[in-house]
């Protein structure tokens, strides 16, 4: 079983990543519009490009490097910065320096990070010395993603940029940033860079120290328009073709979700839940294929929230124009909206991987924490997917490790209870997220303010122990091989 990445419980309580995303509320101008643009605020710098007569910025999209104890491959792409790249398509000379890019030429000479049958796979990586922060933990810290020097180059190469989008995801990443940052700034000193995404929602006043021109916060990116001089087009998809090569997408059939779990960020993020235009859905997925994708993540933090309404019409359509890809779920299904016919529709329409949010058996916990999925829903959930043609192999439920409601013997019963039921268990290590409730309840243990001490590699050791901690994995990866050895 491959391992999720560290962006599980961050922002959707489930893997998340929800990786900065960038979601458009505003009225635009459609392309064609003759709307006089307000003075945009690029008229005196350098690099500015010219196609068809038209002046043009010239944009620099950056998915920083990841520093932290451990991160994999678990579907992972820029997709908020893709989508709003994509939104200004044709209105800018875009140019993408993807960190975590497994198919860059410099990944393909090193052994070992080769992708899985769905896409997956290891980031290269070097260990590096722990911040103080972090100083007392006994684990190994890395820089995961492409060398410094690779993207230094890219921008002597490449540069100057009017612009450099910056993708912002866990709050505990920001040392990747802070890199980029600093080699932006030494490269291409006049370029004005703009940070966006969950980091520099949830930890503003600490993003803020960081040295960005522009901070994108929050749902509302009227005030980005309005510095960069640029009137968005929302009809249109995520900017996937900047790739030179892609194998995963993304894609997103809705923003925000129904339940306000108290250890998650979305609520208070993106709000309640919102459908997306069918529309546009079907002509994100239709881009991703011409492209030669094979493997569609949802990052949907609800996807089977009114499924009649929104999956179920795009799987049908998914049918109906027999495409070919395969789906996959890292954010986790909500076992609750699992029907008969609509485990059918997702194995027909191809669904390979199913990823299930349990969090915890106890019903106490549940009560405290949102009730968002009990015991016997995620059983018939279970029934219903193998029911369909789902292999048990390729279903999985997410359990919190290191929750501070949790206790130990808790855990174990939950672990335990997923193993019954036939399917594979993961530990999800709980990150506690400012701003939520139980987030703001591990003041207790860790100094909040700190976006270090968010990580969730650290949090589970610090409430927990590290040998009890290590036990706990231990257990939970002798349940999945009995669970293999009895298939």
């Amino acid at each position: 079983m491959a391992r999720p990445s560290s962006l599980q419980y961050q922002v959707t309580g489930l893997c998340a990543f929800l990786f900065g995303y960038f979601e458009l509320r505003i009225g635009t101008t459609a392309p064609n519009s003759k709307e006089v643009l307000m003075q945009p605020v690029y008229k005196d710098l350098p690099g500015l490009k010219s196609h068809t007569g038209i002046m043009v910025p010239k944009i620099l999209l950056v998915n920083p490097p990841i520093y932290d104890f451990a991160a994999y491959d678990f579907w992972l792409k820029p997709y908020g910065m893709l989508t709003v790249a994509g939104y200004l398509r044709g209105k800018a000379d875009f140019k993408l320096f993807d960190y975590l890019d497994r198919l860059h030429p410099f990944v393909a000479t090193q052994k070992g990070l080769e992708s899985d049958r769905w896409g997956r796979g290891r980031f290269f990586c070097k260990k590096i010395p722990r911040p103080a922060a972090l100083g007392a933990l006994p684990r190994y810290y890395r820089r995961f993603g492409l060398p410094r020097d690779v993207f230094r180059s890219f921008l002597e190469q490449r540069g100057p940029f009017d612009f450099a989008f910056v993708q912002t995801t866990m709050t505990y990443w920001y040392e990747g940033v802070q890199e980029v940052i600093e080699d932006i700034r030494s490269v291409c000193p006049q370029t004005k860079i703009i940070l966006g995404g969950n980091y520099v929602t949830l930890c503003n006043n600490h993003a803020e120290k960081l040295g960005a021109d522009f901070l994108a916060a929050g749902t509302n990116l009227e005030p980005l328009w309005n510095y960069l001089g640029i009137s968005p087009d929302p009809k249109q998809p995520a900017l996937w073709e900047i790739y030179n090569k892609l194998i995963v997408g993304v894609l997103k059939l809705s923003d925000g979700c129904p339940f306000n779990c108290t250890y998650c960020s979305v609520p208070k993020v993106y709000g309640g839940f919102k459908a997306r235009l069918l529309k546009r859905s079907l002509a994100e997925l239709q881009l991703l294929c011409e492209l030669g994708v094979e493997n569609i993540a949802f990052y949907d933090d609800a996807l089977l929230f009114d499924s009649e309404l929104v999956l179920v019409p795009f799987l049908n359509e998914v049918l109906k124009r027999d495409t070919k890809v395969n789906f996959h779920t890292p954010n986790a299904l909500n076992a609750r909206f699992v029907t008969r016919q609509l485990a059918m529709l997702m194995v027909q329409a191809g669904f390979k991987t199913f990823y299930l949010g349990f969090e915890s058996d106890s019903l106490q916990w549940q009560k405290q924490t949102g009730s968002k999925v009990l015991r016997d829903e995620l059983a018939q959930a279970v029934s219903y997917l193998i029911f369909a043609g789902a292999k048990p192999a390729d279903i999985t439920a997410y359990q919190i490790l290191g929750h501070p409601h949790t206790s130990v013997g808790e855990l174990e019963a939950t672990m335990r209870f997923v193993r019954s039921l036939g399917i594979g268990g993961m530990l999800a290590d709980f990150s506690p997220i400012p701003g939520t409730p139980d987030g703001d309840y591990c003041r207790k243990w860790v100094d909040m303010d700190e976006p270090l001490l968010h990580n969730k590699t650290a949090f589970p050791i610090i409430l927990l122990g590290f040998d009890e901690t290590n036990r706990l994995k231990d257990l939970q990866r002798k349940l999945n091989r009995k669970l293999k050895t009895q298939d």
